[in-house]
């Protein structure tokens, strides 16, 4: 289980190919929300994102993945879990992660004891260049998680370009110096063939944006094969058949309905 000092070093090996990024913008892929929300979300800054109820938390972590590996264009990622969110929900799985689209290989997870811990080593990492996206999560409302911790991350964040998701679980939204804030539940997937579960599906509400989109709603599903967000198909609407006229086949030929 990597500590601090085990993240120093794993950030370190990365550091002789680190180039410094400007911040810019990574877009979901998804015209319906990037439209609004001016082509993406910023680069190089904090994005907080929270779960609606602690029962689908998971979703959040989810969200915040995705968000993660949208901004992190293929370089490695660093996850920093507060370790009471394995006692509470479990522990990060390789497959689910592939299931994503990501990488395990490319992510190095972190578990400091306590929500000081996890903001400490988030704020470490967000600090290299080299690193393409850095998640922190924690549980509860620690005092520690306040409007000065967040300034203090999202500077960094700035200063390097990398960007951060903070993912909150057990917590109400609180004013903080987040460029973004997401609340987000399940939502129910596509049905693939023979009824097989389909992808993962999102109901998220953008409660702040800074660079001033008003709070919205948007149901999205995650395609892990591009890395991208989609608004889901539209349900075909059936066309219900006459009762009592003739209908055409399909070469022409006129037939009736029976009953």
């Amino acid at each position: 289980m990597p500590d601090l000092s085990a993240l120093k070093r794993a950030i370190a090996a990365l550091e002789p190919d680190s180039a410094l990024r400007p911040a810019d913008l990574f877009a979901f892929g998804e015209p319906g929300i990037d439209g609004p929300l001016g082509g993406g979300l910023a680069r190089g800054a904090l994005h907080e994102v929270y779960a609606r109820r602690v029962s689908v938390s998971a979703s959040a972590a989810g969200f915040g993945l995705c968000l993660a590996l949208r901004a992190g264009e293929g370089r490695p990622l660093v996850w920093a879990r507060q370790d009471f969110v394995d006692v509470e929900t479990g522990a990060l799985h390789g497959e689910g992660i592939a299931e994503f689209g990501g990488d395990p290989d490319r992510i190095v997870v972190v578990r400091p004891r306590d929500a000081t811990g996890v903001l400490r080593a988030a704020h470490e990492a967000v600090r290299c260049a080299a690193i393409g996206a850095v998640l922190a999560e924690i549980w509860g409302e620690p005092k520690v998680a306040d409007l000065r911790a967040s300034r203090r991350l999202g500077l960094a964040a700035a200063g390097s370009g990398v960007t951060l998701v903070l993912i909150r679980r057990g917590a109400a939204p609180q004013p903080s110096a987040a460029a973004s804030r997401w609340s987000v539940e399940a939502a129910s997937s596509t049905p693939l063939e023979a009824g097989a579960p389909g992808p993962p599906a999102f109901d998220v509400e953008l409660l702040r944006h800074r660079a001033g989109c008003p709070p919205r709603h948007w149901r999205l599903e995650w395609d892990r094969d591009s890395l991208s967000f989609a608004a889901p198909p539209l349900p075909r609407p059936v066309v219900p058949l006459p009762a009592d006229r003739t209908v055409a086949a399909a070469d022409g030929t006129p037939w009736r309905l029976a009953g």
